[in-house]
């Protein structure tokens, strides 16, 4: 039997795998937009197109997931901003990864 403490904490935590998903999702794409911006001949286009993107589906993502209840918001925001530590420590870890491999790893 479910009772109505078990539901909340289901869909809290349910809150919390989709904003560490949405956090990850946003910050890669951030990094992806800068890397494939910074080699463009039209960075606008990539820069535009990518905040675009990004600010859209986080607002409709948490849009979706809050469903009118103030708690799944901030879990799901909490989650995101976990989604950016995990990102940055995994896209450091890539990048000490790129620089010992001795790949120039600088803007053109």
């Amino acid at each position: 039997m479910i009772t109505s403490s078990s539901a909340d904490l289901f869909g809290l935590s349910l809150a919390l795998i989709a904003g560490l998903a949405l956090g990850c999702a946003f910050f890669y794409s951030l990094w992806f937009t800068v890397q494939k911006g910074l080699l463009s001949n039209h960075p606008a286009y990539w820069f535009l197109g990518g905040v675009l993107l990004r600010m859209s589906s986080a607002i409709l993502v948490f849009y979706w997931v809050a469903n009118n209840d103030m708690w799944r918001l901030i879990v799901c925001l909490v989650g995101f901003i976990l989604g950016r530590l995990l990102i940055t420590k995994y896209l450091a870890k890539q990048d000490r990864r790129t620089m010992v491999s001795g790949e120039p790893n600088n803007a053109p």
